[in-house]
């Protein structure tokens, strides 16, 4: 399945063909301004503005929305004065939420034809202003943007959702702000987090999700708990704080409020989960695409000129713009007001060409047909298994591998040509028909070729056939090619083929009625579709595979990633268990520990006050109690109380360390402990993480649904969640194999670090020594505290952290992190050799490279920018450790998964988690693992250095760990 349909993450504007005139990307914070348009709500708002006089072109093109949607974006982009810019779409197929909740949305009326076309026409608009277009299917725009919206806060800008939907209010925060556009009257409004606050009456932006829960939206048809309205649910929210919470204290409630509270209380708890925004997609924000950027004049002439707005493109490339750029007159565009009889415009015509003239399946010779047949599924069999190479893809009813249906295989063997098998319901059907292709899935002689065939083999191992080896993806041999460009089979067709793939918009509306998914659109249309992408991706493997080998990247591509590939979709499929009861014990303890500390911190502060609203928590810190005679203020005038100012001050005023561990603690529980149930598959009970190979620049895996990745290990509170994964059965447990201070055995490899080396081949630890260097004392002198600032000295040298940042983490002065760092170079002076020596080849060569050799570009390694090149510098030091670390893992997971399958043991890999593997291991099997596992991690990838793999075993991840 390829990732327009799976990982459809899209930026569809033109790379930059001049040097714009001012280089936004070299803005510091806090002036970088990013805006992120909620593309779909804008869209309606504007086609619906000229809904009584409809612009009506020659061709019979309402457009409406196109003059409505760029008139708002000329006003962002010369009011607002944004930085950077991009435009995010709701994903065309059902959603995640569609899954869990099939009415869903269910009220709203079908999408006008009128809209259809404009969202191709507009895409083209944004394209030719060179904004990137965000879209990742099976999410709405709302997780996107949710999504980009934190990693750019954390980057430092400022970030304006423009959006009418109230739901955005849930990420507001001190960085990033809700921007309404004016709309019939109602004029422009920007709210920060204490409007929101005083609006909703809540106490957390959060709550507007329990707020939602409660009262409903039906704008989204979620209907709420029955005669609970607003000022109900805001009542209940601030005496309860959550519908959890309201749920679990229900019995002090009285009347018709509590049946109904208890009647529908496993509904409200589903409402929230629907009107909770996603954070933790697998995007990244690109600060490069992202930048404001002029117009390509020839594209937007092109556009606007077809479109026959011309009075629109007198404006835009004549300069007539200003910051008081208002709607044109209807006036103007009388003479197109009426539709021609004649026209030949209809639903069913072909979206308008791309100004650079892509091919497309309407003006490309092509060949795709039905396999519908026992006949004719024997021939193409029999035609496919004289093949070296073929290609497939799965359409299915979804994007979760775990649940979606399959509906049809796409084969190709031959550009140009393809087949499309269409796939019954009935599941007993289906797994015959299934099974009719295992001689050709499992061929070792056939080489299998998909975009994302991950997921692919997940869908088909449902119906009792996977994707054997070899194999060969798009996706990830693009990825490799290069890393920091998006990987989508559209972006890809466009860079490799000049063609542009058939659009779900397109795919929808050639069909006319009302479309809910696949499975509801007419098989020729999805036939077509299918073969397509089959044929595409088939093209697009053979211009990839001569890349590979131009860019000598082979051994990454056949010898790590895909090989890996396999062993995710086995984590994928067996998936991991985890003990509800546990978590909702730590959702117990979490909550009353967060009432102790609130108490505790209104004791200090000597009132009472809402914590989580920044006004109030600036008025209470800075205000009334003073901390400080010049407090930092955000753009709005407000104290600014990120978590980096307050810890400035947590180590000096106990209320601020309080406030601190308040806000971790309830960060914790909302992302992890109040998520992790919402994730668990109705099919088996168990967690099915989703791995990414093809997202990270530098190489390590994510994973999204839960991030296994970032559960915190740095406080016992993040470690106890692991207490709640659990081995799959009683007579199992968890085993955990952990590379112990990689990276810091790394840099001593590459660094040949005398005293490093010598360090580990006797088995000493390496922060006590590194303590006593740093404080001039004995090793047996050495305290913990003295050996938790080197351990953090240690580490920040191989992020490349600056004297700013150590301090920050320390808690001390810079120039007392200055003098740290300069004693630990003095005292390892290979090592600073070695990071003097990797820049400077850096600023040569425009890259660094891992142990095997892979390539990470630093670009503005020599800018004059400090901050780009400050950037790039930690980048030059940093990537090489951790990709080689990287490449270890990922070499020790494929050793790890063959010997578990040549030994026939029954013990399975679970988790990846860092430097840290995740084994569900039958107890006769345990002596075994223990045995063999480390010495394959040991051997995956060797160095100079003695490599040290810790070995646990318990009943749960905490325990093992």
């Amino acid at each position: 399945m390829n990732p327009r349909k799976a990982l459809l993450y899209t930026i569809l504007s033109a790379l930059p063909m001049h040097i714009p005139s001012r280089d936004y990307a070299t803005i510091s914070a806090p002036t970088k301004k990013l805006f992120l348009l909620d593309a779909m709500p804008l869209i309606y708002q504007a086609h619906f503005g000229f809904n009584k006089s409809s612009i009506i072109n020659s061709k019979g093109i309402n457009t409406g929305a196109m003059l409505g949607f760029t008139n708002l974006l000329l006003s962002v982009l010369h009011r607002e004065k944004p930085t950077h810019i991009a435009v995010a779409f709701d994903s065309p197929k059902p959603t995640w939420r569609h899954q869990i909740y099939q009415a869903y949305k269910a009220n709203r009326q079908e999408k006008p034809q009128d809209i259809i076309v404009a969202v191709t026409y507009i895409k083209q608009i944004l394209r030719a202003f060179r904004i990137p277009i965000l879209a990742m299917e099976g999410y709405e725009a709302d997780d996107v943007i949710g999504t980009i919206a934190y990693q750019a806060a954390q980057e430092g800008f400022l970030v304006y959702i423009m959006t009418p939907d109230k739901d955005f209010s849930q990420l507001v925060d001190e960085q990033i702000y809700l921007h309404k556009p004016s709309y019939k009257g109602k004029s422009a409004a920007v709210l920060d987090t204490q409007a929101i606050l005083d609006k909703w009456g809540i106490e957390r932006v959060d709550q507007m999700r329990d707020i939602l829960a409660l009262q409903g939206d039906m704008t989204d048809n979620i209907p709420g708990v029955p005669n609970i309205g607003p000022k109900t649910a805001q009542k209940l929210i601030r005496q309860f704080g959550s519908v959890e919470n309201l749920i679990a204290q229900a019995g002090e409630l009285t009347g018709k409020l509590k049946e109904k509270v208890l009647a529908h209380r496993q509904q409200a708890v589903l409402y929230k989960k629907l009107a909770t925004i996603h954070t933790d997609l697998p995007l990244q924000f690109d600060l490069v695409q992202s930048r404001c950027q002029k117009p390509n004049p020839k594209q937007l002439k092109a556009i606007f000129w077809q479109l026959e707005l011309r009075a629109l493109a007198r404006r835009v490339l004549e300069g007539k713009l200003s910051a008081n750029t208002r709607l044109a007159k209807h006036s103007k565009f009388s003479k197109h007001s009426k539709l021609s009889k004649h026209s030949k415009f209809s639903k069913f015509s072909e979206a308008p060409a791309t100004p650079r003239q892509l091919a497309s399946i309407a003006t490309t010779p092509h060949q795709y047909r039905l396999i519908d047949t026992p006949a004719l599924r024997q021939q193409l069999i029999n035609s496919l298994a004289l093949q070296n190479t073929i290609c497939l893809d799965t359409e299915t009813t979804g994007i979760d591998p775990h649940q979606a249906a399959l509906i049809g295989i796409a084969w190709a063997y031959l550009p140009g040509e393809a087949y499309y098998v269409p796939i019954p319901k009935d599941y007993a059907q289906a797994k015959a028909i299934v099974e009719e292709f295992r001689p050709l899935l499992k061929s070792s002689a056939i080489c299998k070729v998909g975009q994302n065939i991950k997921y692919d083999s997940l869908i088909l191992q449902r119906y009792g056939v996977g994707i054997a080896p070899p194999v060969f993806d798009t996706m990830i041999a693009h990825y490799l090619l290069a890393p920091n460009r998006f990987h989508n089979m559209n972006a890809m067709a466009e860079q490799y083929l000049a063609y542009e793939p058939i659009s779900i918009e397109t795919l929808i509306g050639r069909s006319g009625a009302q479309q809910k998914n696949m499975q509801d659109i007419d098989l020729a249309l999805v036939k077509d579709y299918a073969c397509e992408d089959a044929d595409i991706t088939l093209q697009l493997q053979q211009r990839m595979q001569p890349a590979i080998t131009k860019a000598r990247l082979q051994k990454f591509l056949y010898g790590v990633e895909l090989p890996l590939m396999h062993v995710l979709t086995a984590m994928e499929h067996h998936g991991v268990r985890v003990d509800t009861g546990v978590l909702q014990e730590i959702a117990t303890t979490m909550t009353q520990e967060l009432q102790t500390l609130e108490q505790a911190i209104y004791g200090l502060a000597g009132c009472t006050f809402n914590i989580g609203s920044p006004k109030q928590l600036g008025d209470v810190l800075f205000g009334r109690l003073q901390l400080t005679d010049k407090p930092k203020k955000t753009p709005s005038g407000q104290y600014a109380t990120r978590e980096l100012v307050l810890a400035e001050f947590a180590k000096d005023h106990e209320i601020v360390a309080k406030i601190l561990e308040y806000k971790e603690l309830r960060k914790l529980k909302s992302t992890y402990v109040d998520d992790l149930l919402s994730l668990l598959s109705p099919l088996d009970g168990k967690i099915h993480a989703s791995y990414k190979q093809a997202v990270t620049a530098k190489g390590r895996l994510s994973s999204i649904r839960p991030n296994l990745q970032n559960i915190p290990t740095h406080t016992d509170r993040g470690g106890v969640i692991r207490k709640a994964f659990v081995p799959s059965s009683a007579d199992h447990v968890l085993l955990t194999a952990d590379y112990s201070q990689i990276e810091l055995r790394i840099i001593a490899s590459f660094a040949q670090d005398k005293t490093m080396i010598r360090a580990f081949k006797a088995g000493k630890d390496i922060h006590r020594i590194t303590a006593s260097k740093l404080f001039r004392v004995p090793t047996v002198a050495v305290s913990k505290r003295m050996r938790r600032k080197a351990k953090t000295v240690n580490f920040g040298i191989i992020d490349g952290s600056s004297s700013f940042v150590l301090a920050r983490r320390l808690g001390i002065t810079q120039s007392k992190a200055e003098s740290l760092i300069k004693a630990y170079f003095k005292e390892f002076p290979a090592v600073r050799a070695y990071i003097d020596h990797t820049i400077t080849q850096a600023r040569k060569r425009g890259y660094v490279t891992t142990l095997m050799g892979r390539k990470t570009s630093v670009p503005n390694i020599s800018a004059r920018n400090a901050n780009m090149r400050s950037f790039d510098e930690h980048n030059a030091i940093n990537a090489p450790i951790q990709g080689t670390a990287t490449e270890m893992t990922k070499l020790a997971m494929v050793d790890i998964h063959s010997w578990l399958r040549d030994s026939k043991l029954k013990a399975k890999m679970v988790i990846q988690a860092r430097d840290e593997l995740v084994f569900d291991v039958p107890k006769a099997e345990v002596a075994q693992l223990r045995k063999h596992v480390p010495l394959l991690m040991k051997r995956a990838l060797p160095i100079n250095v003695p490599i040290e793999v810790k070995i646990g075993v318990g009943n749960n991840w905490l325990e093992a760990h």
